[in-house]
């Protein structure tokens, strides 16, 4: 075979340039009640794309190309993990891409190859042809290098009652038609995260369902541009009017989310991964959940990281490297920042096959997002009161600036250890961003209710416990059961 066929025959990874040019395909998105033409080119979705556009640099970068790429030569976010080794590396991947991201996760990939995992854990159970539907989208994505996003969270109407119960019976989404090559749905889903420049949506079941909700059972997955999809973004975490000296994180990084709207939208059969099996939608939906609660954990890891970092710079600065109820809230801060890596590892090491796909561990996996969900409002509160009151009232960049003023304004914010006015104000305006303004408000409202609520975690933590082992030690120790321990079978 010649040279160049060989080089043909490799895996396309897509360039940066090449992702941006997929996005325009007039998709219907609407921002503030304006449609938008092009999100590469919109004031505020191009730094969304920008910051999506990671994923696929990483693959080009020498710095990254070995964890970047698996080894079958695509992107690694597509590796089926068969092992706690390709969970670990998986982790490791999206640590790495969160962290030249400043603490925003990039998505464009993680999100949706955490649903294909789940459905194809699932082939199994869901049998033919849905299983071939599966495989075979899997290697579309793939093989084309896409971003993929997920749409699950139906907007629920009344919460205490179930799809089939609802007023609105367009509460979640549902099959309104079936014909003979496809289905057609109707509904909307809330906090789709990165669907305004992504290349396809996969839609999965939010909750378990009984026979009454057959309808609202349905995975699917459409391209960004089909007939009848419409994106309506919201306009929290906007960039505009911001700049870097004073919003560092969070000036030029962007992730949108959208309510995503199903307007009779017809789905061919070949995208129909579930249609009626109410039986497997409750494990569908846990299955997905599972996965991008490891992929949670793992982006969370650069954030508590620049916390720690953030807060021994504040101390530094502020002369307060001795005092002893700093050092006793950074050694808090520490202690919660390497906990949650420790659970995170722990989690890929200690996960399981099923049908060839290596799941964390769920029971670790919850800890460790609990653990970080109940942790962070604290971690925020030791990091402000370590920095001061400067974060809220700090003067603005044209102040610094001023003729007139800005030289002795900049004099007089000198700090401890010889730190000049202009870095004293930059260490505060990155301890304001990450934890006083709206990015800071944006990853307190994260911690608690993404990928699953902290209830959620909760009871998932109590259904994989093996709670009767501990029941019958403490049966032994109470003198209850006699014998040794641990009993014989």
């Amino acid at each position: 075979m010649a040279p160049d066929a060989l080089t043909d025959a490799r895996p396309h990874l897509r360039s940066a340039e090449e992702y941006r040019a997929s996005l325009r395909d007039g998709r219907r998105v609407f921002y503030r009640g304006e449609a938008v033409a092009d999100v590469t080119t919109h004031e505020v979705f191009r730094h969304a794309v920008e910051h999506a556009s990671l994923d696929f640099r990483m693959a080009h970068d020498e710095r990254y190309r070995e964890l970047a790429i698996g080894p079958d030569g695509y992107s690694r976010y597509f590796t089926i993990p068969r092992t706690s080794e390709d969970v670990l590396a998986r982790s490791a991947l999206i640590e790495a891409a969160t962290r030249a991201g400043k603490t925003l996760v990039v998505l464009i990939k993680e999100i949706g190859s955490d649903a294909l995992f789940s459905m194809l854990a699932l082939k199994g159970q869901l049998g033919e042809p849905y299983a071939g539907r599966i495989q075979a989208f899997y290697e579309h994505c793939r093989d084309g290098d896409l971003a993929v996003c997920v749409a699950q969270t139906d907007v629920k109407g009344d919460r205490s009652k179930g799809p089939s119960q609802q007023a609105n019976a367009d509460a979640y989404v549902r099959i309104v038609e079936t014909r003979p090559d496809g289905i057609v749905v109707r509904g909307a889903k809330v906090h789709t995260s990165v669907s305004v420049n992504a290349n396809e949506m996969i839609v999965l079941p939010t909750r378990a369902m009984g026979p009454d909700d057959r309808d609202y059972a349905v995975a699917f997955a459409v391209p960004l541009d089909t007939p009848g999809l419409t994106l309506v973004a919201s306009p929290y975490l906007a960039t505009k009017g911001k700049n870097a000296f004073e919003h560092p994180l969070s000036a030029e990084r962007k992730m949108v989310e959208t309510t995503t709207l199903f307007d009779d939208v017809f789905v061919p059969s070949e995208r129909v991964f579930m249609a009626g099996q109410y039986e497997l939608a409750g494990e569908l939906a846990r299955g997905f959940v599972e996965f991008h609660r490891f992929t949670a954990i793992s982006y969370k890891l650069p954030l508590v990281d620049a916390l720690v970092g953030a807060a021994l710079l504040a101390s530094r600065v502020n002369g307060l490297d001795r005092a002893g109820h700093v050092r006793d809230k950074l050694s808090w801060l520490i202690s919660y920042a390497e906990t949650l890596r420790a659970l995170t590892h722990h989690a890929a090491e200690r996960a399981k096959v099923v049908d060839g796909v290596a799941i964390p561990d769920t029971l670790i996996v919850n800890i460790a997002k609990l653990q970080f969900a109940q942790g962070l409002h604290t971690a925020f509160q030791h990091v402000q009161d370590i920095a001061g009151g400067l974060l809220v009232t700090y003067p603005a960049l044209e102040d610094l600036d001023h003729p007139e003023y800005g030289a002795a304004l900049t004099r007089y914010m000198e700090a401890a250890g010889g730190a000049s006015g202009d870095e004293r104000l930059r260490v505060m305006n990155l301890i304001s961003d990450l934890t006083a303004g709206e990015y800071g408000g944006y990853q307190a409202v994260l911690a608690v209710h993404a990928e699953g609520s902290i209830e959620a975690e909760k009871l998932t933590i109590l259904a994989q416990y093996e709670r009767e082992r501990a029941i019958d030690y403490a049966r032994w120790l109470a003198g209850i059961e006699e014998g040794e321990w641990p009993p014989k079978d």
